[in-house]
């Protein structure tokens, strides 16, 4: 019994006690109250306890984290601050000057060279007008792609080799190359498709003429799932169709997927400059847009691109050359394996903190302020440049989420394009050898040394992503990101130090 009078009902019975009719009013009404509890509002403050779980829990639905965002730009402006201070303490100065004179150093040789690469890219349109127009020696299919490869080899090879004859700084030597990566990637895909698209209106043309089109079924390429849903059928070869369907894909495959602009119109210089300043590496014929051009969204963004360079340059400036800088001197008066090998390690470790906010910059200064300034200008509507790749638990997941303008690319024109001929396997492995192959020439216009150490290390994802993928391995996610994480910052760190010191 209660104070009350009020029976206890026991924890282990589910029915409620039978308030007797002679109890005391007061009995009476707590029994009520228990009743009508959630209904009715208490006098006194009462919590709520029902069951959830916490928002890290891997179980929430929670996904909102942008304060987490707002703390690391507050951690930068503290890390400013401090460097600020201890080098006015140490120098009178507030800043360094030696990063700043690399980065002013051949402004007007790269703005020039930068221009002229540009715009001797142009030629693959012309190049597209006379596949498409010329007799059927010079078509896509036989003389016209051989143009159009020898025309790309001599057209990188020139822009490869053009800041090393030069004598640039590593600084302009990067930013130039990986222009010139970005542009090849546009013109090749540029070249292909629009190749790709004269032939099936040479095709469509045949047809035209009883007896001399072919009848075989319209090759179907894998494809983005909005743009598979309008297309017949799947995208097996099928043996024979019928005209009528036959034209109707052909004349698909000219339109674009919005049906707004058909092949050839797009061939025009104007539509060349706009995809060349799109940020995107896939060529469309036509893109989505947005209604209007937002300038302050581009004052903005171009703001943060200084100001993650800005930081970019202070974070190397103060705590990745003066470190390489020492460890060069050390290794310069040691003899042993061992102790050059401690220096290495050493170096490494005092490495792991900058090149973590150096990644985390560059991905945001390309991906979100760069590319997002660039879809701002051309009203580019389709944003998605990256997935949340800091969840990744095996490189082929990161390949797919850090990158994906590149991961279009390679998948639509060095994936699917080696998969005509060969196994999947074996096209994975193209990939990655053609990526292993792109990183591996941005480190040696860094460093200026043929080392191969990017090469191999990116090849030796291929058996580090069929070991992450067995089913044992797999299922433990956050493991695996854990490990992903560190071999990331550990992979940046070491390789910096492989390449400058060795």
């Amino acid at each position: 019994m209660s104070g009350l009078g009020l029976p206890i009902r026991s924890r282990t019975r589910k029915m409620p006690i039978r308030v007797p009719e002679d109890a005391p009013p007061s009995v009476k009404s707590i029994s009520t109250a228990r009743k009508q509890v959630r209904a009715r509002r208490r006098l006194f403050h009462t919590i709520d306890y029902i069951p959830r779980v916490s928002h890290f829990d891997p179980q929430s639905d929670y996904h909102n984290f942008r304060g987490f965002f707002t703390l690391f730009w507050i951690g930068l402006f503290i890390m400013v601050v401090t460097t600020v201070l201890r080098n006015i303490k140490d120098t009178g100065h507030p800043l360094r000057v030696k990063m700043w004179s690399l980065l002013t150093a051949n402004v007007w040789q790269l703005a020039i060279s930068d221009l002229a690469m540009v715009v001797s890219s142009g030629l693959a349109l012309p190049i597209q007008k006379l596949t498409r127009k010329g007799g059927n020696i010079l078509r896509w299919y036989r003389a016209g792609i051989l143009i159009q490869s020898l025309y790309q080899i001599a057209w990188l090879t020139l822009w490869i080799k053009w800041p090393f004859m030069l004598h640039w700084t590593w600084t302009a030597q990067v930013f130039f190359t990986l222009h010139t990566l970005t542009i090849l990637m546009k013109v090749h895909s540029y070249a292909f498709y629009n190749g790709h698209l004269s032939e099936t209106e040479r095709r469509l043309s045949e047809l035209d003429k009883p007896g001399q089109g072919s009848m075989a079924a319209a090759v179907r390429y894998p494809s983005s799932p909005a743009r598979a849903e309008t297309m017949n059928g799947s995208f097996e070869i099928k043996g024979e169709e019928p005209l009528s369907r036959l034209r109707d894909d052909l004349a698909t495959e000219l339109t674009s997927p919005l049906g707004q602009v058909t092949y050839p119109q797009n061939l025009t210089l104007g539509n060349f400059v706009d995809f060349l300043f799109c940020p995107t590496l896939c060529y469309e014929i036509e893109y989505p847009r947005t209604p209007s051009i937002r300038w302050t969204e581009v004052f903005f963004k171009a703001l943060a691109v200084f100001g993650c360079i800005f930081l970019l340059t202070l974070t190397s400036e103060e705590f990745i050359v003066p470190v390489l800088h020492e460890a060069s001197i050390s290794l310069s008066s040691v003899n042993t394996w061992s102790d050059q090998a401690l220096i290495l390690a050493e170096t490494t470790s005092m490495l792991l903190f900058p090149f973590m906010i150096t990644f985390l910059l560059v991905f945001l200064v390309i991906f979100e302020y760069l590319l997002g300034a660039f879809a701002e200008i051309t009203r580019f509507a389709d944003r998605r440049f990256y997935s949340d790749w800091w969840n990744s638990c095996d490189w082929l997941e990161f390949s797919r989420e850090w990158n994906i303008p590149v991961h279009h690319f390679l998948r639509r024109h060095v994936y699917f394009s080696s998969k005509a001929y060969f196994s999947a396997p074996v096209a994975m492995f193209i990939t990655f050898l053609v990526s292993a192959l792109a990183h591996e020439l941005v480190m040696s216009c860094i460093t200026k040394k043929l080392r191969g150490y990017g090469f191999l290390l990116m090849m030796l994802q291929l058996p580090i992503i069929a070991i992450q993928r067995t089913p044992l391995i797999r299922q433990a996610k956050t493991w695996n990101n854990i490990v992903f994480w560190f071999s990331m910052i550990l992979g940046l760190s070491m390789m910096c130090a492989l390449y400058v010191l060795v």
